[in-house]
């Protein structure tokens, strides 16, 4: 059983920069492929970035690629994902994603995790 806790999320102007941690607990943290992905109302749940167990692979949306970061703390069971020159359209509530499955099929579809944070609304102004 993984929980997640996401934090950081915020108020920012357009090209501002903002962090969001996700704390997860449970002992198969380590193990476990974690991403970020969004969702607006009457949207679809969308991939934003994956980020494997030893942080070997990562992936990311070609709409942030370039301008967001994820990582990883398995000391600290932490995931974190920079977010830098945001946007207007960045604007969503930002979810924490966790699976203990270590391969990377769908690893980019909201159906192939299982664990889920509250959210965490992230919105830029223009």
């Amino acid at each position: 059983q993984v929980q997640l806790v996401e934090s950081g999320g915020g108020l920012v102007q357009t090209g501002g920069s903002l962090r969001l941690s996700c704390v997860a607990s449970g002992r198969t943290f380590s193990s476990s492929v974690m991403g970020w992905f969004r969702q607006n109302p009457g949207k679809e749940r969308e991939f934003v970035a994956a980020i494997t167990w030893n942080g070997g692979t990562i992936y990311y949306a070609d709409s942030v690629k370039g301008r967001f970061t994820i990582s990883r703390d398995n000391v600290k069971n932490t995931v974190y994902l920079q977010m830098n020159s945001l946007k207007p359209e960045d604007t969503a509530v930002y979810y924490c994603a966790g699976r203990t499955i270590t391969s990377t099929t769908g690893i980019t579809r909201a159906g192939g995790y299982g664990y889920w944070g509250q959210g965490t609304q992230v919105t830029v102004s223009s």
